[in-house]
């Protein structure tokens, strides 16, 4: 496989290089740029399979890279200093990403995942959804047994464990059943209005239609389901229920 490094720092462009070189020796890498124009340039000259991306550079973002070039092409894996926001859009939009300085474990399992996956337009619509996600995050990619589910977050009511799978109940009715943990997602989810009520629930609290006192208590949703709420959770869950009352 063949890869180029698009980063404005000479001395993380070198490392990874390295760390590529040492250690994943099926790796080519065919060139560096540290810009977005040159990236580009760059891009367009080798035409590489796998781009490791920085996020922040001199003259743009990583993100305007991508807004420039043909997305189904390429895979590609963001490297990049901690950026809060950017970090979130990219893990809403289910792309890899390698937080500088990068390690090794990490590198390894996101080359693994490029390795299994198949450039189609899942991969191109992750990367289109994270070209709207940048500006407002307002949807979630959920690799589904079926391919990737772009979904709007408004129109996820609830999600339920299955072991260590996710189903995602929808406003529709549609229920979407991901091969990722509940935890994965309440980690992501819980800054848009979602809480956790129970091991193997989490609700989207728009959707609270009423509470049901007793010894942790039952969410009732406006889809008629019946959520129970753990006692460990039930005095933060009353107070976020009161908040909305």
């Amino acid at each position: 496989m063949n890869a180029v490094i698009v980063d404005d720092e000479q001395r993380a462009r070198n490392y990874l290089r390295g760390l590529i070189e040492d250690q994943y020796p099926e790796i080519t890498i065919l060139g560096e740029a540290d810009g977005v124009q040159c990236g580009i340039k760059l891009i367009e000259d080798v035409n590489p399979d796998l781009l490791f991306l920085d996020v922040q550079m001199l003259d743009g973002t990583g993100f305007d890279l991508l807004a420039q070039i043909n997305r189904s092409k390429y895979h590609v894996i963001f490297v990049s200093a901690y950026d809060k926001f950017a970090i979130t859009a990219i893990k809403f939009s289910a792309i890899d990403y390698l937080l500088k300085p990068v390690e090794s474990a990490d590198l390894g399992i996101a080359l693994q995942k490029v390795k299994k996956t198949n450039l189609n337009k899942d991969e191109k619509g992750k990367l289109d959804l994270l070209l709207l996600n940048i500006h407002k995050i307002d949807k979630i990619a959920l690799p589904s047994l079926n391919g990737i589910e772009f979904v709007k977050i408004d129109e996820i009511v609830r999600c339920e464990s299955l072991n260590n799978y996710t189903q995602f109940n929808l406003s529709s009715g549609e229920k979407i059943i991901i091969s990722k943990t509940l935890k994965d997602y309440e980690d992501l989810l819980e800054s848009k209005n979602f809480f956790r009520t129970h091991k193997s629930h989490m609700i989207n609290l728009n959707y609270l239609k009423k509470y049901i006192k007793g010894e942790g208590g039952v969410a009732i949703m406006e889809d008629g389901s019946e959520i129970p709420v753990s006692r460990r959770r039930k005095d933060e869950f009353r107070d976020l229920f009161n908040k909305l009352m």
